[in-house]
């Protein structure tokens, strides 16, 4: 049996919120509970495999310090302009 949407939202909340940083749990909680709902499958699929990367990587991707593989970078701008909206 495959996944249901409700229930593959539910787990990238729960990995969103419980990275191996704070500063990763800050960044990508808030983001997975207000803008995951509104991404499409594959975007979702992309959100899936990105959660598979390094925190360090991670920071420094969605804090602009270091270059973003390009198969993440609309992901990241997205994530990032959420997480560091004034």
């Amino acid at each position: 049996m495959s996944e249901t949407v409700e229930h593959r939202i539910k787990r990238l909340k729960m990995r969103s919120w419980r990275r191996g940083t704070k500063e990763m749990d800050l960044v990508l909680g808030p983001f997975s509970d207000s803008e995951l709902i509104g991404l499409n499958d594959a975007q979702i699929v992309l959100y899936d495999a990105m959660l598979d990367e390094n925190d360090h990587d991670l920071y420094g991707w969605v804090a602009g310090h270091i270059p973003t593989p390009e198969s993440y970078l609309d992901l990241i701008t997205r994530i990032s302009k959420h997480a560091f909206k004034t």
